[in-house]
């Protein structure tokens, strides 16, 4: 009895722990789910006036309505995940109505084509509020960016760390291609880790089984 006790207990201890795990990303994933039916809920709603105070936290990917004009100070972020393929998003500074001084991530310039002139006319802009997590450890070179730290692209262009993604104007700059916030490029791989853990402990259970039945045979010999 004590040849099966132990290869039957780390049996039993692996299958309980594979199917936890498995039980888990299925939480996980349920969890996922319903972050990315939240973020097109706000995608989807009707844009409403920028507020005073906005705070990453609560405010993510809220669509909001603004009035100013872009002062022709910009910032260029390399992205190539874009739905128009790879370019600089430019990043401008954009001063509202009321005075306030805030950044518009006005859409994707080619890459390689001519920067050309920045448009200064007052518009009427609708788009999201994004603190978007960009990672990358190269630091800027000169006014290209690798990732769109709000923070520290406010301070370059002396701004409120608020950034906006139009995807809507009254008058668009021609150089650019608006590019919408979507949940495309949002992770959830949580499914396939769930399958991946419960026939694991489908493979495990076989193991220990097969181990078990071969002990057995043995000791009838």
């Amino acid at each position: 009895m004590r040849k099966f006790l132990f290869p039957l207990v780390i049996g039993l201890g692996g299958l309980v722990v594979l199917l936890w795990l498995g039980i888990w990303q299925v939480n996980r994933l349920d969890w996922k789910q319903g972050v990315i039916e939240d973020i097109n809920g706000r995608l989807a709603a009707a844009p409403v006036p920028l507020q005073e105070r906005v705070l990453p936290e609560v405010d993510n990917y809220l669509s909001v309505i603004v009035e100013g004009a872009a002062t022709g100070e910009e910032i260029r972020f390399l992205d190539s995940g874009t739905a128009a393929g790879t370019g600089h998003h430019i990043i401008s500074a954009f001063v509202t109505t009321s005075g306030r001084r805030i950044m518009i991530d006005q859409g994707l310039l080619p890459l390689y084509a001519d920067q050309g002139t920045p448009m200064t006319e007052q518009v009427t802009v609708q788009g999201n509020l994004i603190w978007p997590d960009d990672i990358s450890d190269q630091p800027p070179s000169g006014d290209e960016w690798y990732a769109r730290n709000v923070p520290a692209m406010a301070e370059v262009l002396k701004t409120e760390p608020i950034l906006i993604q139009l995807y809507a104007a009254s008058a668009y700059d021609e150089r650019l291609t608006p590019l919408q916030v979507d949940t495309r490029n949002i992770k959830n791989d949580h499914l396939e880790y769930a399958i991946t853990w419960f026939l694991l402990a489908v493979v495990w259970a076989a193991m220990t089984i097969f181990y078990m039945v071969r002990t057995m045979r043995r000791k009838d010999k």
